[in-house]
């Protein structure tokens, strides 16, 4: 095994968020579209006895009690699972702002979990390594193998990975955090009868015809919406202004909010739109966290 192993964490965008219902346990049935960006966290693990964390980078101050950090959630979840689990110490770099929409934690959480797989010679669709994803947060099962997928239930029913074109974006977050328990606690969704689950609507993405373009993927999207975003709104009202700063600018094709928020992601027609759209962006509002990127 390598003293050192190391794994990107990149940032979740839900370019569709739809929230069929909200179920007797408290929980949202949802169906979202999930593609993920260049850019995010950085996680890395050495080997030794127990498990350890640190964490760094220009977001670690908000990232909160080490202790409770998902990515030794994570860690502990697959110890309990696998015996003799090979342990060790992690140092996270955080680069995503916090409570964003991003799913920055699961992101960490998953990069923790395909680490371990590595060291303890494990695939990730094994078993144990699916159920601890699923029991260390509703996002976690979607970024252990970070591609195109429609995540619905709670999180925890994934499609396949799905053939789609790279899009050009921007990302951009207030760098006001908008706690997800919150949004969803604003959100007037309708009750699911114990029992019964909630009926998802069939998505475009999943067809097994010929791999869209960027344009009609763009369009097929535009026709959904992130539920979220209205009640995040009356939370955060800059992402309002975040939303119209976005759709200003010359290129952007489609501007929504990201899963709870507040980041926000803009869709554009070349990369090079979408890099002169951020400096712009940036230029404007130097306190926001502004990113060029593309998704995949």
């Amino acid at each position: 095994m390598p003293d050192l192993l190391a794994a990107d964490a990149p940032a979740k965008v839900n370019l569709t968020l739809h929230v069929l219902g909200r179920r007797p346990d408290g929980y949202h049935e949802i169906e979202s579209l999930v593609m993920f960006a260049r850019v995010g966290d950085r996680l890395t693990f050495t080997p030794r006895r127990g498990f350890e964390l640190a964490v760094l980078g220009p977001t670690a101050a908000s990232a909160g009690d080490i202790d409770a950090n998902l990515v030794l959630k994570a860690a502990r979840a697959l110890d309990e699972r696998v015996e003799r689990l090979a342990e060790g110490r992690f140092v996270l770099t955080k680069q995503l702002p916090v409570a964003a929409g991003l799913g920055g934690g699961s992101a960490d959480a998953a990069a923790a979990l395909r680490l371990l797989a590595r060291a303890n010679r494990l695939t990730l669709d094994d078993p144990r390594v699916r159920d601890a994803a699923r029991s260390t947060g509703a996002d976690v099962p979607v970024c252990v193998d970070p591609r195109p997928r429609v995540m619905r239930g709670t999180g925890e029913l994934l499609s396949g990975p799905l053939d789609l074109p790279i899009l050009p974006a921007v990302l951009v977050n207030p760098r006001v955090a908008v706690p997800t328990k919150d949004v969803f606690t604003a959100l007037s969704a309708p009750a699911v009868v114990a029992g019964c689950k909630a009926t998802a609507s069939a998505t475009p993405f999943e067809s097994d015809g010929p791999r869209p373009t960027a344009a009609t993927l763009i369009q097929q999207v535009s026709h959904g919406r992130n539920d979220l975003e209205a009640p995040a709104i009356v939370i955060a009202p800059v992402i309002g202004e975040v939303l119209a700063g976005l759709r200003a600018l010359p290129g952007c094709r489609l501007a929504r909010m990201s899963g709870s928020g507040a980041t926000c992601f803009g869709l554009f027609e070349t990369n090079r739109l979408a890099v002169a759209g951020a400096k712009r962006l940036l230029a404007t509002h130097p306190g926001w966290w502004v990113k060029a990127t593309t998704l995949g």
